[in-house]
């Protein structure tokens, strides 16, 4: 017959195979009896934080409400290259936007879906207001949690991540880095993330700076280019990661940073080079993989895109865009054996009704390509019983109906020369839209 095992140590156990629920059951087991020990309180407070943890450096969620009421002043009229506000057209010779699919703001979507870009945001102001607190992270743990083990940093998290009551973690913070003399430079971090959290972007950068100061860490030099980034300086951001470059040379989570930026700055042969520089240090980093991927597929590289979607399938990456992208390199690669299996398998692991749509407007792009025009319409109408707001989709079948002749309205040539004057304005190098103005000129003259 057995011992039965002290209770703490069981907690312990739970909580180091990650079985949170149980863990702060047990602790509260404990804390039932007399007295409460402080080891039981501690983690407790840790198992409920790691329940709903979020990582502060990956997950920065920018929604429609902070657009709306963001308050700081920037430049009007940034320079070009300096705003990411306006990246402008692409440069290095990347990919034009007519074959990549573009944001809103008009940067390329690249081939991972972050939680700062703007594939992520919510769409209604009801869903900005509410917390994001349910994502997880798959970072490494950083070097702050090694600082759970006292009851001061370990209540401190359990305020900031699960009650979300990031006022009463300022004033927690404050205190403790008062007791300490202003010489912690952990508190100094969590004072910046508050800061940070509250919208206060300049106190947040000088609490930063200082904890720098006193301590060199590549947690903090992500925290302060996240500064940067808000306040839309993106050079100063690249500036702070080639400077953490130096200090902590080959740093994964640094190039990477300096990646996205030249990204989302439309940038997309250095950020490709800095990409393959994550790889050199770091051969299984997904998103690395997936970006160059998807870089090689929109420069008309589908056989090399390819090898790296495989790669990733190799690594045991398993859902449904990953098919979906499978699916397409196969088609334009010509490998039409793997083709439709491909999407097969991409509409088996979809998730919900916006990817089953991706993957059906993508059999659509498939079937143009084989001259099925029938089952092009089909698998478009299906884009739009998943997704009605798939604004490609009602493009792609009005271009079907016109090849029909089921036209309402034809000649109405001044609205089509504003349209296209817009459409040369959003991208100035688009052949046919110059094309189309040319000919509506032509029109004009001889009217």
């Amino acid at each position: 017959m057995g011992l039965e095992p002290e209770p703490l140590f069981q907690a312990w156990s739970y909580f180091r195979r990650r079985k949170f629920r149980q863990c702060a059951d047990l602790c509260s087991q404990l804390l039932e009896r007399p007295p409460g020990e402080q080891a039981a309180w501690s983690l407790k407070t840790r198992a409920l934080t790691e329940m709903v943890y979020v990582d502060e450096i990956d997950m920065d969620e920018e929604g429609i409400a902070e657009m709306i009421l963001d308050e700081n002043a920037i430049a009007q009229v940034a320079r070009p290259g300096t705003s990411l506000k306006l990246p402008g057209t692409s440069q290095g010779g990347g990919p034009s936007p007519a074959v990549r699919p573009v944001t809103q703001s008009g940067r390329p979507i690249t081939g991972f879906v972050r939680p700062s870009t703007q594939s992520g945001r919510p769409s209604t102001m009801e869903q900005a207001i509410k917390t994001p607190r349910t994502a997880l992270t798959a970072r490494p743990i950083t070097s702050a949690s090694g600082r759970y083990g006292r009851m001061g940093t370990a209540l401190f998290e359990y305020i900031f991540h699960h009650e979300n009551d990031v006022k009463n973690a300022l004033d927690l913070a404050a205190l403790a880095t008062e007791h300490a003399q202003f010489k912690d430079w952990w508190w100094k971090v969590q004072i910046g993330k508050c800061y940070y959290r509250l919208g206060l972007y300049r106190e947040a950068e000088k609490q930063f700076k200082s904890a720098l100061k006193q301590q060199d860490m590549v947690d903090t030099i992500l925290y302060l280019a996240k500064v940067y980034l808000r306040l839309d300086q993106p050079v100063t951001a690249l500036n702070l990661f080639k400077q953490g470059l130096d200090r902590f040379r080959g740093e994964v989570t640094l190039i990477c940073g300096i990646a996205r930026i030249y990204e989302e700055m439309n940038n997309i042969s250095l950020a490709a080079e800095y990409y393959k520089e994550v790889l050199k240090q770091d051969n299984t980093h997904v998103e690395a993989i997936a970006c160059i991927g998807s870089n090689h597929f929109y420069s008309d590289q589908p056989e090399i895109a390819l090898r790296f979607y495989r790669r990733l399938l190799q690594m045991g990456v398993y859902n449904c865009q990953l098919f979906n992208n499978l699916g397409l390199c196969c088609f334009y690669a010509q490998q039409y054996d793997m083709t439709l299996s491909s999407f097969e398998r991409a509409l088996f692991l979809a998730e919900n009704e916006e990817e089953t749509a991706d993957v059906w407007y993508n059999l659509g792009h498939v079937a143009v390509g084989i001259g099925d025009l029938n089952l092009a319409y089909q698998c478009f109408k299906l884009t739009l019983v998943n997704n009605n707001d798939y604004a490609e989709a009602y493009n792609n079948l009005a271009v079907l109906e016109m090849r029909k002749g089921h036209t309402e309205q034809v000649g109405d040539l001044q609205r089509s020369y504003t349209a296209a004057q817009k459409s040369e304005e959003a991208f100035p190098g688009h052949v046919d839209t110059q094309q189309l103005i040319k000919q509506l000129k032509q029109h004009f003259a001889m009217l």
